[in-house]
């Protein structure tokens, strides 16, 4: 939640703030670098394209430095549906609006997705390129001769190589990029770590179970929507509805006798109450609402821009 903005100690004009965008193809590990650079989940993961679908803000405070970290959805090359314009929309807004862009590829993989959002990246963008799964190379020594190649492909600012998920190397991240953000004050109070309400983590958290739990049965054709949250001093009472496109995915979501839905509602209510640091009352239901991936008005209804 945004606070009032805090004012750097007198004498502290170099202090450095802004936003930065972290975007890339589907499934180059965007989220779990956030993750890894405000250190604690609030960007859900998966091995599933599409499991970033909102725009994500994440804030790290450092002693000279605030970072407001924006994870964006993968860019979608394929615009199948009103859902992957959308993310799309999101993606293009992002970048128009930050001092920073951090691009991240996977070590080894240039292809065309990833060439379509270097296209779309502003004219003058200052990018740092994240060269992310280094720890997967199966040949060390392919790592310069890539690092090269990436060279030739944009004026990159800096080109930092890193493990976000082992944490390998993200503290040079910050270092190469805390001199390219702009001068100014922080922006929100240094124990801020999202600006995103509960009631948002609470149907991303929701999703990323779905996305998990599912496997390749029904990837793609959910969403969440919370129809109640309450707080009540530490306890949070959730009421959410799974969103189902076919009245035949009910069934897969709900599974034998109830159990596949109530284990993905216990392991959603674990980690909420990690997040929140308080019991949660989890109650999940499945509703069918044909097409709504295409449709404008209930993508919006959803939270979709």
């Amino acid at each position: 939640m945004n606070a009032s903005a805090p004012t750097p100690p007198a004498g502290e004009e170099s202090f450095r703030t802004g936003f930065v965008a972290i975007v890339g193809r589907p499934n180059v590990g965007k989220s779990t670098l956030l993750n890894r650079l405000i250190g604690q989940k609030i960007s859900i993961v998966s091995s599933k394209a599409q499991t970033t679908r909102h725009r994500v803000t994440g804030i790290r405070s450092d002693a000279g430095a605030q970072f407001v970290f924006v994870d964006t959805p993968g860019f979608q090359t394929q615009h199948r549906n009103a859902l992957n314009r959308s993310m799309n929309r999101t993606v293009t807004q992002v970048l128009s609006d930050v001092d920073l862009v951090f691009l991240v590829v996977e070590a080894g993989r240039y292809g065309e997705d990833d060439r379509k959002v270097v296209e779309v990246l502003p004219e003058g963008a200052r990018v740092v390129l994240v060269i992310n799964k280094v720890d997967r190379l199966a040949d060390k020594r392919m790592l310069l001769p890539f690092i090269e190649q990436m060279s030739a492909a944009y004026p990159f600012a800096e080109i930092v190589p890193l493990s976000a998920e082992r944490g390998t190397n993200v503290d040079e991240l910050v270092r190469a990029a805390t001199p390219l953000l702009p001068t100014g004050a922080p922006m929100y109070d240094e124990d801020e770590i999202t600006d995103r309400s509960e009631r948002f983590l609470a149907s991303e958290f929701l999703r990323e179970k779905l996305f998990r739990l599912l496997g390749d049965e029904l990837p793609y054709g959910m969403a969440v929507e919370i129809e109640k949250f309450e707080t009540e001093g530490r306890l949070r009472r959730i009421h959410a509805a799974v969103i189902v496109d076919k009245p035949g995915h009910k069934g897969i979501v709900i599974g034998k006798g109830g159990e596949r839905l109530k284990r993905i509602a216990s392991e959603a209510r674990v980690e909420l109450e990690k997040l929140f640091d308080g019991k949660v009352f989890l109650e999940v239901w499945v509703k069918v609402k044909s097409g709504w991936a295409d449709d404008e008005r209930a993508l919006k209804s959803l939270g979709y821009e």
